[in-house]
């Protein structure tokens, strides 16, 4: 059940950001910057690396 829930709040973040993209809105500005999708992937990395962190450090997993 640990495992579940690991890998759950790690996709669920992730679906969010996924989801605010697919959406297509026009006046989104990381949509005309160059580094925009590379700053949503540095990010999304970034979450998952927090999410598995604080799961470690609190003994979760």
């Amino acid at each position: 059940m640990k495992i579940l829930t690991i890998v759950t709040t790690i996709f669920l973040l992730l679906s969010l950001v996924a989801g605010w993209y697919g959406m297509n809105f026009v006046n989104m500005p990381e949509l005309t910057w160059t580094y925009g999708y590379p700053a949503v992937i540095a990010v999304s990395v970034l979450v998952v690396l927090i999410c598995l962190w604080i799961m470690k450090k609190k003994k979760f997993w």
